[in-house]
């Protein structure tokens, strides 16, 4: 069954390296430089074309970039289900993948947990909300005052929400996006199948086999649009914004940069403590990854490309890449949950709502919660964050301030999160000592 597996992800891995030899990132980026361009052309700055006419044109333009982020949304669900399932049944040995597991899940938790900090501590020394005129969101501001702080659950409550993750209907899960349950039911169909006679599980393993090739070949024709979507979706938010709008918001999307760039040296430290390779061989082997995720928006989109760099550039254990990649793509959300840290304490600012010391650690919590169940597609930390601003009391409404930056950042973060993904199979493997195993295998 391994050996399937790997066969079969490496074909279709195979598609994607010609996509990227294509210089597929490349052309996203000419075409985000493009969109800009463009938007500036169509926007209100110049005021060359009336603004009804731009409106139409800008939603034609967008359409493409549309088809692409419902496409990658319709699959995500099946490819993480299939992706999951077969990468525990095909591992034969279970006690590895609950010691595997274990490591991960430490990791994953402390390193969002580190991430949501940063992003607060950033946020509050810098306070990018002090540069945003608050006047221009007297209507959304005004529902502060009705805006409930749910806060921590009482430990009465907290039974049912943990009855509430083991999912009643998994069907109803998949369809809903409620990706922790989705989680957790691969995961028990997974282990399932480790139990029983390999005779008997090997028809639901070779059906989630071309589950998981038919899902990864959608991604990869939705690929294909990954240029033509980038520059209609940023034409339309420059023409609809304008350059002056964009500007107001300079000092928080530096903010949430700069706090993407302190969580990827931190990764980039783990993986030089963790890997015999030196950083510029490390940074050589996941720069085209990293950039194709930026491009995408998507961690699932590039889920081959991340389980081939991994197995073949980075001399991952197979066990523990098939493992931990497709797991990774869905509950480790580093970059996003610094990105909750700082949009939360910079929208606290601009409605001038006090924080104490209890939301800003409901914010982490919450941050390192919800990413873990959030979908591995584009915009998905936008949801996160809805639900972290209702908890501490900041309306929701105000995501329309950060909403029209939100596609560039998704993109910035989206890349850390698969650094994040990559360096989390080179901490497991370290402290399981998988790659010893590997090299005297190979002897």
């Amino acid at each position: 069954m391994t050996q399937i597996f790997s066969g079969s992800l490496k074909n279709l891995a195979d598609h994607f390296d010609r996509l990227i030899n294509g210089r597929l990132w490349l052309k996203v980026l000419i075409a985000l430089f493009l969109g800009v361009i463009f938007g500036v052309l169509l926007g209100p700055d110049l005021d060359l074309i009336a603004p009804n006419t731009v409106k139409t044109i800008t939603a034609w333009l967008a359409l493409p970039g549309q088809v692409f982020l419902a496409v990658i949304q319709m699959i995500v669900v099946p490819l993480v289900v299939a992706s999951i399932v077969r990468g525990l049944a095909a591992n034969n040995n279970p006690a590895a993948i609950k010691k595997n597991g274990l490591i991960a899940l430490i990791f994953i938790v402390i390193s969002t947990a580190v991430a949501a900090t940063v992003g607060i501590t950033l946020a509050l020394n810098i306070q990018p909300g002090q540069f945003v005129d608050a006047r221009m969101l007297v209507d959304v501001g005004s529902t502060a005052a009705n805006s409930t702080v749910q806060g921590f659950p009482a430990m009465s409550e907290l039974p049912e929400k943990v009855s509430a993750l083991i999912p009643k209907n998994p069907l109803a899960s998949m369809a809903s996006g409620e990706m922790l349950q989705v989680i957790l039911f691969a995961a028990l169909l997974g282990a399932a199948m480790l139990s029983i006679p390999v005779q008997q599980s090997k028809p639901l393993f070779d059906l989630m086999g071309a589950l998981q090739e038919v899902s990864l070949r959608i991604v990869s024709w939705a690929m294909l649009l990954a240029p033509i979507a980038v520059f209609g979706l940023i034409t339309r938010l420059v023409a609809n914004l304008g350059i002056d709008v964009l500007a107001g918001m300079a000092v928080y999307v530096a903010t949430v940069v700069l706090g993407l760039i302190i969580v990827a040296v931190m990764y980039f430290m783990v993986a030089k403590l963790t890997m015999t390779q030196s950083f510029r061989e490390f940074f050589s082997n996941v720069k085209e990854l990293l950039l194709l995720a930026f491009s995408t928006s998507s961690s699932a989109a590039v889920m081959p490309i991340s389980l081939q760099v991994t197995e073949d550039k980075l001399h991952v254990n197979p066990e523990i890449a098939r493992f931990l990649i497709p797991l990774g793509a869905t509950i480790n959300m580093t970059g996003t949950a610094m990105y909750q840290g700082v949009a939360t304490v910079f929208l606290a600012q601009v409605f001038q709502v006090d924080l104490s010391l209890s939301s800003y650690l409901y914010i982490v919590t919450m941050s390192v919660a919800a990413s873990i169940g959030s979908p591995a597609t584009p915009g998905a930390g936008i949801i996160i964050l809805s639900m972290v601003l209702e908890g501490v009391g900041i309306p929701a409404a105000g995501i329309a301030l950060i909403l029209g930056v939100d596609r560039i950042l998704d993109m910035c973060r989206t890349s850390v999160n698969v650094l994040g993904d990559v360096v989390a199979c080179t901490t497991v493997q370290y402290f399981t000592g998988a790659e010893k195993a590997l090299v005297n295998e190979a002897k």
